[in-house]
């Protein structure tokens, strides 16, 4: 008999590769290389920040986009993501209307003009 799924860990599952499709389109919109150590940092720092969370609230990362872009945007900031490329994004960050990302990025883009 299989052994029953822990919905635990696929709420984790889900958000670390909702996480890095974000991250890929973000790098790939702004025609630069991913710096690939720093992604997969990010990545594991939003998995143990996800840990942390009592039950209830991690569940509740599945359906709201608010909270979960909150958790993306402190996982790319402590992982150094936003320190990485820093004066070029800078740059494109500078004239937003020309980059086609979509709004929720602006959490990403907004850690370049701090």
């Amino acid at each position: 008999m299989p052994k029953p799924k822990d919905p635990v860990a696929d709420h984790t599952l889900a958000l670390r590769e909702e996480f890095r499709h974000h991250l890929e389109r973000f790098y790939a919109q702004l025609k630069l290389a991913p710096p690939y150590e720093s992604v997969e940092g990010a990545i594991r720092s939003l998995t143990t920040s996800v840990h942390a969370l009592p039950p209830l609230e991690r569940a509740r990362l599945t359906t709201d986009a608010t909270a979960r872009w909150r958790h993306f945007r402190q996982a790319f900031e402590s992982s150094g993501l936003s320190k990485k490329h820093r004066g070029i994004i800078a740059g494109l960050a500078r004239n937003r209307s020309s980059l086609n990302l979509p709004a929720e990025y602006d959490q990403f883009l907004e850690l370049y003009l701090s």
